[in-house]
């Protein structure tokens, strides 16, 4: 199974340094010195990691054959995939691989049907799982604690409890004074008819 653990930014240097956007909870893993990682484009690749180092909060690796800066600059947005034993589980019991969590149902905490995950985004902030609903129309739903409560791979599905409005048009008024304004314009609009 092949797990997308990078993808490659500017040049960084003149000897063939490229920094790198990490899309691994284990980049000593994934992105270490000797690792092979096939490529997006496939034309690019497999690209072998000659040295890795963290510069100013960044990532910055080089690859064998790789030694100019040219020759870096023409792999910028390239992904970097590993290939991963389908059957392996992250280290922390509650991580996930992108693959585990692609195709699963989402429900909420009372059953109601939303969709399916059809991608993951990973930003800089959090984790995002793209969901199709069953009309077609997609919802996008952080991958937190407080909304996705649950992951039940052996059911396949994730169950969610949403905040008002991240899922439906019907979001609820938040602030007191807000409902105020609200109640007493429907007083307002009752006293008319009468």
């Amino acid at each position: 199974m092949q797990l997308v653990v990078g993808r490659i930014g500017r040049a960084h240097g003149i000897r063939g340094d490229v920094t790198v956007e990490v899309r691994t909870d284990e980049p000593e893993l994934r992105l270490a010195p000797g690792a092979v990682l096939a490529t997006d484009p496939a034309s690019v690749g497999p690209l072998t990691i000659e040295t890795g180092r963290v510069h100013s909060g960044r990532l910055l690796l080089t690859f064998e054959g790789v030694k100019d800066r040219n020759a870096a600059e023409a792999l910028r947005n390239t992904l970097l995939i590993a290939e991963i034993d389908p059957e392996e589980l992250p280290e922390e019991e509650d991580e996930y691989y992108d693959h585990q969590l692609m195709d699963l149902d989402v429900v909420t905490k009372d059953g109601v049907e939303v969709g399916r995950i059809t991608e993951i985004s990973h930003l800089p902030s959090q984790d995002l799982f793209i969901v199709e609903r069953p009309d077609g129309s997609e919802v996008m739903i952080p991958f937190v604690q407080e909304i996705v409560t649950e992951i039940d791979l052996e059911e396949q599905r994730a169950i969610i409890d949403p905040p008002p409005g991240l899922i439906d048009d019907n979001a609820e008024i938040a602030s007191a004074r807000d409902a105020e304004v609200a109640e007493s314009a429907d007083s307002a609009d009752s006293g008319d008819e009468s």
